[in-house]
């Protein structure tokens, strides 16, 4: 696209919306090196760190979610939310924008909908197989509502869902590296059979847990790669510390996902959004374990997705403990059900969804701007 076009992007809370905004940013500026792109998040969340970091500029709403167990604490979370809607009504005025699209997060509803308000055409990004209420909310006046799972007209107006998939970190698809550099890299053995376990940035409760206490059930022949996230890493260095084995390597994050991934046989991941569809791309067969502390209980649906297609395994959070460690190290070396949740979890991906994205925002960016000349 020749000429500047200005984008509005909104979302955010975790990595889960955080990283499909950006590469739906960076599709943007490959495809208009000019486009001027402006993110609006949430204040003391991790994209007020993130997307600078990726190269665009950023405002903060003080916009929070809403407690559902102490109720009374929701008086400030409402001051807020008023607070944001005014803040973002300015700051949609002032940039001006040709296009708000909004990712989820907290900071996508006062956006949203005070670009709506303007007549400024609006775009959702629903990841989910289950569409959260904010995201429900603002479709009525959503222009394109791009989503990453079938049959989401049970939320959505039928003819305006485009299946597009969710965007991925590009730099996950590393075809320069085989698996054997990716095992030691992370100075394991490459003749030995590999899981990865990955709890987000923060690190999962139950996963950790459930790791801790099967440490001891792990044979010789299996590593564990082990992303405990920063909340646990003292948790899980405790319960190493004795044996240190030299099957598992644990740490709080992971820098290179690429080589993570590119090295494990077998996956153990909560069930988000962002998490399956890289596993989709990548695919790699996983156990899933959904987080029972989502909006609408989103990521068991997630999981649902998949495992009723035989394309992952799901374990239920209160059954972790039991029976993960087992199932995984059964899984791990039944080279035939790799293979097929492999196969299968292929079928689901959808490649090339920030640029498909971006073509339907350059789309209604041109459509509405010849409506504006009639």
């Amino acid at each position: 696209m020749d000429k500047k076009i200005k984008v509005l992007v909104s979302g955010g809370g975790t990595g889960g919306h955080i990283f499909p905004a950006i590469s739906i940013a960076n599709a943007i500026k490959n495809k208009c090196p000019n486009a001027d792109i402006l993110f609006v998040g949430a204040e003391n969340r991790m994209e007020m760190e993130k997307v600078p970091a990726a190269g665009y500029p950023i405002i903060g709403l003080p916009v929070s979610g809403f407690d559902r167990k102490h109720l009374l604490k929701n008086i400030k979370v409402l001051f807020r939310l008023f607070k944001s809607i005014r803040l973002a009504d300015k700051t949609v005025k002032s940039f001006s924008p040709d296009i708000a699209v909004g990712v989820g997060g907290y900071a996508s509803g006062p956006t949203l909908w005070a670009a709506a308000r303007r007549g400024i055409p609006t775009l959702i990004q629903e990841q989910n197989s289950y569409a959260g209420v904010t995201n429900k909310l603002l479709a009525s006046k959503a222009k394109a509502i791009c989503v990453a799972y079938e049959n989401m007209e049970r939320f959505f107006p039928k003819d305006r869902i485009i299946l597009t998939g969710n965007p991925v970190r590009q730099e996950l698809q590393n075809d320069t590296i085989n698996r054997e550099e990716a095992i030691r890299f992370f100075n394991l053995d490459p003749s030995k059979k590999t899981i990865l376990v990955i709890g987000g940035s923060l690190g999962a409760r139950t996963i950790n847990n459930s790791i801790a206490a099967g440490i001891e059930k792990i044979p010789q022949n299996i590593q564990l790669i082990w992303q405990s996230g920063k909340g646990y890493d003292t948790q899980a260095k405790k319960a190493l510390e004795e044996k240190k084995p030299e099957n598992i390597k644990q740490m709080p994050f992971i820098s290179r996902m690429d080589m993570a991934y590119k090295a494990a046989d077998l996956v153990i991941s909560r069930a988000g959004a962002s998490s399956i569809s890289e596993l989709c791309l990548l695919g790699k067969p996983v156990i899933l374990i959904p987080s029972p502390n989502v909006a609408e209980d989103h990521q068991t649906k997630n999981a649902q997705a998949l495992s009723t297609k035989n394309a992952a395994l799901m374990i239920r959070d209160c059954d972790a403990q039991n029976l993960l460690i087992d199932t995984a190290l059964k899984t791990v070396q039944d080279e035939t059900s790799l293979k097929n949740m492999s196969d299968n979890i292929s079928k689901m991906a959808q490649r090339d969804s920030a640029t498909r994205i971006a073509d339907i925002i350059f789309e209604l960016v041109t459509k509405n701007k010849k409506n504006g000349k009639l």
